[in-house]
């Protein structure tokens, strides 16, 4: 069954559930009928036994006399009354004298009101249903026998099972194709979208799913499919852009190395010109792999595997690493650099990412900023925050939005050697650790902090 197409087997199964569906129904109205028709047979039979019991009370009144009248219906229904030997006291054509019970019976019959069924009466061939109860004749107790034939019941239940036998299957047919047309219509929408599916290529970015406004499950399909398409493409796009800012960055160290190679190699006569051009040549090279590294945590991000490696970490000893790590620095550009961070504050985190993200931060200040550069760590409630400040303007407030987006640079910063990966980098590692990354938005001082879950031994 799971080879056949889905629209078979939903046929299949509703052609199932109407076979069973129209057999349990036929058999109900079958047996009820079946049921009425007996429960009106002996109510007849009631009756009739009730008005032919008057008749033989009457003085005069006769079985063999209704043999043709209204009680009676020749070749349908007969009576008999037996006194308790049993002899036949009257009788109807047929049965005539032949007694209907044996002496069982008519002992029953004596006691209470019997019904009970022959396959045959005298001077009938056919099946038949009597009923045997008490009646007062000529001042003694007899018994009144009232039949009538089945066949009646018979034929109508035979007119109905011919029926049902033959409207049964043209219903179940016509029942089937109406599945089939209509299990059609909604696997049409579905086969369309396959289609356009198969169609949708990564040459081709913004084609979506058909959808039709059905309101069902359909619907809710193609519309999820669809916004499963746009995420797709949107990925699709940011990886475009990446690799495209990715070339664009790495052409210009790699040209530098190249034309610098180039000019030692014709025009430097001397060993000074020689060593300037290789100088120059390995601070690219250095750029170079400063940014393959940046771009691998770009990546590892992307894909949520940007691996760390969780410690308790002093909040004060990791600035103080940071201070030490751009010391020389900032007294080569004549800035203070300082760091405030509470003696007891711990924070659970990757020291080698956290470093990474805490030394862009204070590069971009030194490179970019004004005056003292003050790093500090501090608690706020159930986060920890490790800001770096200057006094510098900060950001443009039109780069703000766009601050930790990769290899995106202020009017500021192109003047600079930067890729305009340190803040999206900043970002990757905040995010990796359960945080967030921020930048002040009201002008000075400039001011640019993560925010890391704190540490539940310090809170």
């Amino acid at each position: 069954m799971r080879r056949l197409p889905i629209r078979v087997r939903l046929v299949f199964a509703f052609a199932v559930a109407m076979a069973l569906v129209l057999t349990a129904t036929g058999v109900l109205v079958y047996t009820r009928l079946g049921d009425d028709l007996a429960a009106a047979l002996d109510t007849d039979l009631r009756l009739r036994a009730q008005d032919l019991g008057q008749v033989i009370r009457h003085p005069g009144g006769s079985l063999a006399a209704e043999s043709n009248g209204q009680l009676i219906e020749r070749g349908e229904s007969f009576a008999q009354l037996l006194d308790p030997r049993p002899r036949v006291l009257d009788a109807t054509t047929p049965p005539g004298s032949v007694p209907l019970l044996d002496r069982a019976e008519l002992a029953r019959a004596l006691r209470r009101a019997v019904f009970i069924d022959r396959r045959s009466v005298p001077g009938l061939d056919e099946g038949a249903r009597l009923l045997a109860t008490t009646v007062t004749h000529d001042a003694r107790r007899a018994v009144l026998v009232v039949g009538a034939t089945r066949e009646n019941r018979a034929e109508a239940l035979r007119s109905l099972g011919t029926a049902l036998l033959l409207l049964g299957p043209i219903a179940l047919v016509l029942s089937t194709l109406i599945g089939y047309v209509v299990a059609g219509g909604g696997l049409r929408a579905v086969e369309a979208m396959r289609r356009r599916a198969a169609a949708i290529s990564g040459e081709r970015p913004g084609e979506r799913l058909p959808v039709q406004a059905t309101g069902d499950e359909l619907e809710r399909l193609g519309t999820t499919l669809n916004g499963m398409l746009a995420r797709l493409d949107d990925a699709l796009e940011r990886e475009r852009g990446f690799v495209a800012d990715a070339g664009h960055e790495l052409r210009t160290p790699l040209a530098l190395m190249r034309a610098e190679l180039d000019f030692a190699l014709q025009h430097a006569d001397t060993a000074e010109g020689l060593r300037s051009a290789l100088q120059i040549a390995s601070e690219e090279t250095d750029r170079l792999a400063q940014l393959a590294g940046d771009l691998l945590v770009i990546a590892g991000s992307d894909r949520e595997k940007l691996q760390l490696r969780r410690e308790p970490i002093r909040a004060s000893e990791l600035l103080d690493s940071v201070r030490n790590r751009f010391a020389s620095r900032a007294a080569e550009s004549e800035r203070r650099l300082e760091v405030h961070a509470p003696a007891g504050l711990i924070i659970n985190g990757d020291r080698l990412r956290l470093e990474q993200a805490m030394g862009n931060l204070v590069e971009n200040a030194l490179r970019h900023g004004r005056g003292t550069v003050l790093v500090e760590a501090r608690a706020n409630g159930e986060t920890t925050e490790l800001h770096v400040r200057d006094q510098g303007p900060g950001l443009p407030k039109d780069f703000i939005p766009r601050a930790f987006d990769r290899f995106s640079r202020g009017d500021e910063a192109h003047a600079g050697a930067g890729a305009g990966l340190g803040l999206a980098i900043v970002h990757a590692i905040a995010i990796a650790h359960d945080g967030t990354a921020h930048v002040r938005a009201d002008g000075n001082p400039a001011d640019i902090w993560i925010s890391l879950p704190a540490d539940p031994t310090t809170r």
